[in-house]
């Protein structure tokens, strides 16, 4: 299960990334690292550790 405050973070960057008209393709928890990994538009990936702070993948 994600953390509040990966639910929170994922909320707020799904609501920017559609209002940027980026389409949202996939959500998935990491079991592995625990990290919410969001797949959206062309080239977006993003990936939210337990303690709520992102980063883009590369």
């Amino acid at each position: 299960m994600p953390t509040a405050e990966q639910t929170l973070q994922y909320f707020f960057l799904c609501r920017r990334l559609t209002m940027m008209y980026q389409p949202v393709y996939l959500v998935r928890l990491d079991e592995r690292t625990g990290e919410v990994v969001i797949i959206a538009g062309e080239e977006t990936e993003i990936a939210i550790q337990r303690d709520g702070k992102w980063t883009f993948k590369i």
